[in-house]
């Protein structure tokens, strides 16, 4: 489907195969967010990890001018919210008490993927303004136009989100984790801005492993061994299998096999070793970019205590000075990451619904939801085990 509005081609594909990899990656490339980017989405499509049977129908949508890409929104049509890491029940529950509707609706982000910074993709020298007016008209009117119940952006960049304000869309708020960089030397450095017992703790952990002759090793891009994609999808499928019906296991073995071909140069791996037995014990995957690293999966061949904590913190963390990376985001959930020095904060989904009583209803809401998550953050946060000003003796 193609409209001329503003001067500018607005077109909707089913498959991001449909769009030159070139034209959307010269708009998405410049995010330093790389689960937008084409490979990745083409990654998620191709290995079926994302369908229309899953409850993901492809609906990107494309703005031109005169022939040329000015501007793009990844996005999908759902009948559920499976997968989103947005839970969403409670409005649900009230559009359907109410009559109202909910379903279908349209979501932008990258499935399977509770990291933030969505946002609608825009060429370098164009007005970002422009496009985004155009785009959320054009949204509009497909809501309104196809009876769906609501538009969505899930973990979207917190600048964009408040611009977004202004197209009525309401912002609500999910704690979340981050591990900021302050100019640490090292490790060490790092690990003296914690109080004296957790800096003894991580250190007894970290020595238990090394007393396990287990070892250590952190690789990116082709330093990961072909091997470890198909080891890592058993690691993925093991980890989700413990978790019964908390799972979230979405993603294929196709999809960790695509990685090892498209996506390797955003691609960390920690992965530990006992003695010199080729076979890990267990993995944990990253995805990096600029001065960013996100935590993916993990999961282990063999129980062994505290081996969790480095591969997925202290490893990281270690890799993350030594290579400049500002922050890092170790997933959702877990009250040991704030144990363990990461910050609670706050991300973002934006929602705007058709129906007049629910968008009212929820914005007439949303702040004591999200005050109340603003309380869950500062009790995650005092959690926290920072050193006195200072520091302390060991």
């Amino acid at each position: 489907m193609t409209d001329i509005l503003d001067g500018l081609e607005i077109s909707w594909i089913p498959s991001i195969i449909e769009v030159d990899r070139d034209e959307w990656d010269h708009l998405a490339k410049g995010l330093n967010f790389p689960f937008l980017e084409w490979d990745w989405l083409r990654l998620i499509e191709q290995s079926k990890s994302a369908t229309p049977e899953s409850g993901w129908l492809t609906a990107h949508l494309l703005v031109r001018s005169e022939g040329r890409l000015v501007g793009a929104a990844p996005l999908f049509v759902r009948d559920q919210s499976e997968g989103e890491f947005i839970f969403d029940r409670v409005w649900v529950e009230v559009a359907q008490k109410g009559g109202m509707a909910y379903y279908p609706k349209i979501v932008g982000m990258s499935p399977y993927t509770p990291a933030s910074g969505y946002r609608f993709m825009v060429a370098p020298g164009v007005s970002a303004k422009r496009i985004t007016a155009l785009i959320c008209q054009t949204l509009d009117r497909f809501c309104s136009i196809n009876g769906l119940g609501s538009c969505a952006f899930n973990f979207v960049d917190p600048d964009w989100g408040i611009e977004m304000e202004a197209y009525g869309y309401a912002a609500w708020k999910h704690q979340g984790y981050v591990w900021n960089n302050d100019d640490y030397r090292d490790f060490d450095h790092w690990l003296a801005t914690l109080n004296s017992n957790r800096r003894k703790t991580v250190r007894r952990e970290r020595k238990a492993l090394r007393a396990d002759n287990v070892r250590v090793q952190t690789l990116t891009g082709y330093e990961i061994p072909d091997r470890y994609f198909d080891l890592m999808y058993r690691c993925y499928e093991s980890t989700n299998d413990k978790f019964g019906v908390w799972s979230c296991k979405y993603l294929t073995p196709d999809f960790f096999e695509g990685l090892k071909q498209n996506m390797r140069e955003n691609l960390m791996f920690t992965v530990a070793l006992r003695g010199d037995d080729p076979d890990p014990l267990a993995l944990s995957m990253f995805v990096f970019s600029g001065e960013r690293l996100w935590g993916r999966y993990w999961g282990c061949f063999e129980e062994v205590r505290f081996l969790h904590f480095e591969l997925c913190y202290y490893a990281p963390i270690e890799w993350a000075v030594a290579n400049g990376i500002s922050t890092y985001d170790p997933g959702m959930g877990g009250e040991h990451k704030a144990r363990r020095g990461f910050f609670s904060t706050p991300s973002y989904s934006l929602h705007k619904f058709t129906d007049p009583s629910m968008d009212l209803t929820f914005k007439t809401y949303i702040q004591e939801v999200n005050n109340l998550e603003n309380g869950y953050i500062s009790e995650m946060n005092d959690l926290m085990p920072l050193g006195r000003m200072g520091g302390e003796e060991d």
